[in-house]
């Protein structure tokens, strides 16, 4: 190889290694000459030409003795070199910057006529050296490159890999597939922390609520603390008595409409005719019987018994109800017994069964029912599904509710117009339309004393019936409950209290006798009061004390054995 570092290579001072062409051929420069040096000697010089023939011969170039280097033989008979068109030199690296070379094809040339020997003394000839022509540049087509090189020694060329795509495929198959399961990670930690956050939300306001109702051991919440305050009573309610009076047949039945405004609930309280009430004149009577005489002071004297406000009453003859039942399109009710046909009352035949449409005479005949034998209870319970039905279908709206009760054509009382009663009436019938409403049928006992879970359930719950309703300077209402067993005493002690100016309220009688009268109290600012009943019955200031009772008043007086008419 034509290497001219190589020790051997006479022009190694003069060229060096630049690069190398397209086929891997290296590509010398010329260097500047730093200083002449002697000419070697003619030994040296023959040496040198015999060795550069041998070397072209054995690689097939020719040594150009006029050139004074070898080129290559290319086609045979045929010499071919390149000749610079115009040098420039690179004064930097002595080599020509410019690549416009001329291709010179040539023939071979004759071989070097053989010099005569010259005389022994006489200095040898040297021929003027030659410039060296530049490195060869890419022909434009090389026939056939040089025997003495291998192209794939010099040539660096990327080899394309067949399976390259297949592995470019695999690892982006591997990283797309490790980019999902990280993707898939971390979803699922983000709905673990997402369960996690309900959860605890979940936990939170579960026992939130559970405080609030009061339904953590040991700890009281505002709900309970707010149906606490419920249950004493501190609520406003409206309501009005309603007496229902059969024309045909005679008798009524009453009722209580009541709109909790604070609960927003509703409520319908059936009073028994038994019920005992007081008359203006003190005595006592029965709510049946009070109804039917017309006396102005019932719901005075229901107030009393209750310890309510009824805010004003309204009759409702049947007729009146048959109209009212037509006005709204008839009702529905489910009936608990079946009806026959009543030909002098005019009455039809109402079936049995749930959700029965009922037209006004089918409704009034179900309210009135009451079969023979039955308890009064039973018929007070038919008014009330007919008047729930009612209600359910009176509209929404206070207007169009006042002109379904003008519509009617029914003379109210002064107190209750339509206007009033036709608001109270769309309030009620809006908590019916939501199932927030009650019917409750308030038990009395036989003398028309209230029992004890009328007081308790339906008197405090519903009613929402005080104690102490007698403010300061008002007349105190007195419970007279007899457990001596004798007639006599409980009527003395009755005279006594109503001469005394005292309101009477009925207590009944005891369940059983007491051998030592007894007066209780629940507000403190009644003391002074129970201690002037004490005086007025003629009973020690020792049987007063602070109790609660059953009946419903200010003050209650539970006559013993000792108590001693005067």
């Amino acid at each position: 190889m034509n290497d001219p570092q190589e020790p051997y290579d006479p022009y190694a001072g003069r060229q060096q290694l630049i690069g190398y062409d397209p086929y891997g051929r290296p590509v010398y420069g010329q260097v500047p000459a730093q200083s002449v040096q002697p000419a070697p000697p003619r030994y040296e010089q023959q040496y040198e030409q015999q060795y550069d023939q041998a070397y072209g011969q054995a690689y097939g170039q020719t040594y150009d003795p006029a050139y004074g280097q070898s080129y290559d033989q290319g086609v045979p008979g045929q010499q071919q070199y390149y000749a610079p068109a115009d040098q420039h030199r690179d004064p930097a690296h002595g080599y020509d910057t410019r690549q416009d070379r001329q291709w010179i094809p040539q023939q071979h040339a004759a071989p070097a006529a053989p010099q005569a020997p010259q005389a022994p003394g006489q200095p040898e000839a040297r021929p003027e050296p030659q410039p060296v022509p530049a490195p060869r540049r890419e022909a434009a087509a090389d026939p056939e490159p040089d025997p003495g090189y291998r192209t794939e020694q010099f040539a660096f060329i990327d080899q394309q890999d067949e399976e390259s795509e297949d592995v470019i495929d695999w690892l982006a198959f591997t990283e797309s597939r490790t980019e999902r399961r990280e993707e898939a990670r971390r979803r699922g930690r983000n709905r673990v922390v997402a369960l996690i956050v309900v959860l605890a939300l979940f936990v939170v306001g579960g026992l939130g609520y559970l405080w609030y109702a009061g339904k953590l051991p040991f700890l009281d919440g505002p709900g309970q603390k707010k149906a606490a305050a419920a249950a004493t009573g501190a609520q406003k309610r409206d309501m009005i008595v309603v007496h229902l009076r059969n024309t045909k047949r005679g008798g009524s039945s009453t009722a209580l409409l009541v709109d909790n405004v604070t609960a927003k609930q509703g409520a319908t309280v059936l009073l028994p005719n038994t019920l005992g009430v007081a008359k203006e004149d003190g005595t006592g009577t029965s709510l049946g019987k009070s109804v039917e005489d017309g006396s102005l002071g019932t719901r005075e004297a229901l107030d009393t018994v209750l310890g309510t406000h009824i805010g004003g009453t309204w009759r409702l003859d049947t007729p009146f109800l048959e109209r009212l039942v037509d006005l709204v399109g008839g009702i529905e009710v489910d009936t608990d017994t079946a009806v026959p046909a009543d030909d002098q009352a005019k009455a039809p035949a109402v079936g049995q069964g749930p959700k029965q449409s009922l037209t006004g005479a089918m409704a009034v005949a179900y309210a009135t029912h009451r079969a023979q034998g039955e308890p009064e209870a039973k018929q007070l319970e038919r008014t009330g599904k007919v008047l729930y039905a009612v209600l359910r279908k009176i509209p929404g709206d206070p207007k169009a509710a006042a002109t379904t009760v003008e519509s009617m054509g029914q003379i109210l009382d002064p107190g209750l117009d339509a206007q009033s009663l036709g608001a109270l009436l769309s309030r009620i019938g809006e908590h019916a339309k939501e199932g927030a409403y009650r019917t409750e049928v308030l038990s009395v006992k036989p003398d028309g004393g209230l029992t004890d879970d009328a007081s308790k359930r339906v008197v405090k719950e519903l009613l929402g019936g005080s104690f102490t309703a007698a403010q300061p300077g008002a007349v105190p209402r007195v419970g007279l409950k007899d457990a001596t067993g004798d007639e006599k005493a409980q009527t003395a002690a009755k005279a006594a209290l109503l001469n005394g100016g005292y309101a009477f309220v009925d207590g009944g009688k005891a369940d059983r006798t007491a051998p030592a009268s007894q007066i209780t109290y629940q507000d403190d600012a009644q003391r002074d009061r129970a201690v002037g009943v004490a005086k007025t019955l003629g009973l020690a200031e020792t049987s007063v004390k602070k109790a609660e009772s059953l009946v419903n008043a200010d003050i209650v007086v539970t006559l013993g054995k000792d108590y001693k008419p005067s």
